[in-house]
């Protein structure tokens, strides 16, 4: 598993997260079989939400009954979370009245003195970057959480918050799978007169905009044919893709999922794949992805089986 020194931390974090919001119906022994897979394949950086299950903090409160951390063990792991969203609606609030509850209520769930990064949990329209930085500052100076993050947010709506925050973003958290791409595909295709993949849909140079400025990009669902339509893997939908993903797995001796994994963390922009699945063995076959070596051509071929355009 490869590590990296997380930029503007001082975090030592994988390339692969374990994400944690489907946890809320497992057992405790489930729970830590699950996370005991993803701490042998070198996944020590865990991803949570207030807002993941039934009820608000139930995957947070669930992880923390399974795995009862000692001091020590919690000192092992990274600890993420997010808040924001409000599902009675659903809406946004980003007050300040509103983080440092939501923050309160993950402590208390999570079992922790801590979260190590916060990231806020899609753009709220109402923000007044002022209150969020008022929170930061609280939450910061009181140990409370160590670094900041945010999910789904462009490059105008992080200077946006900038202007006022006294930390540093360090990670945007953002859907990216091979087919889901478009943070990368409509470069390549900028300039192109009547071709959709060259149309702006993520503020304008999100990619580059997170490698200039040291925000590590983290890609959820990273399996996900499009937003929320089922895995592009085995899908009758994707079959040139999954003819060159099999016959890649089979060069590699890896599975389908070790593909996926590497067509993300083979490129230089250094992104982190939150992987959402509860299956232990899909957790070791992705996390096998990590340092797998694809060549340009093969990640260009990847690319143009998903059906985007190389000019």
């Amino acid at each position: 598993m490869k590590h990296f020194t997380l930029p503007q931390t001082t975090i030592s974090a994988p390339n692969v997260v374990l994400g944690l919001m489907r946890i809320s119906e497992k057992t405790d022994e489930e729970i830590r079989t699950l996370v005991r897979t993803a701490r042998d394949a070198g996944i020590d950086f865990v991803d949570h939400a207030d807002i993941y299950g039934e009820d608000l903090h139930q995957c947070e409160r669930r992880f923390a009954q399974a795995m009862k951390l000692t001091p020590s063990q919690r000192d092992e792991l990274t600890i993420q979370t997010k808040a924001g969203i409000v599902t009675d609606g659903p809406y946004f609030d980003y007050s300040y009245e509103h983080l440092i509850s939501a923050v309160e209520g993950s402590l208390k769930a999570l079992n922790t003195d801590r979260i190590d990064i916060l990231l806020l949990h899609r753009p709220d329209a109402l923000v007044e970057p002022d209150e969020v930085a008022r929170a930061f500052d609280e939450l910061h100076t009181a140990g409370k959480v160590l670094n900041f993050g945010v999910s789904n947010h462009t490059p105008g709506q992080i200077e946006l918050l900038k202007a006022s925050l006294n930390q540093p973003i360090v990670a945007n958290q953002m859907q990216l799978s091979i087919t889901h791409s478009t943070l990368i595909a409509q470069g390549i295709a900028a300039n192109m007169q009547g071709v959709d993949q060259s149309v702006t849909r993520d503020g304008g140079g999100l990619l580059d905009y997170c490698r200039l400025h040291g925000i590590t990009v983290q890609a959820w669902s990273p399996f996900q044919g499009g937003f929320f339509d089922g895995v592009y893997l085995d899908n009758p939908k994707y079959p040139e893709l999954n003819a060159v993903i099999r016959r890649l797995a089979a060069k590699y001796d890896v599975a389908p999922e070790a593909i996926g994994t590497a067509w993300i963390t083979r490129h230089p922009a250094q992104m982190q794949v939150v992987l959402g699945t509860t299956t232990p063995q899909r957790v070791a076959d992705s996390a096998a992805g990590s340092e797998l070596p694809l060549t340009r051509a093969e990640w260009y071929e990847l690319f143009r089986a998903a059906g985007w355009r190389v000019p």
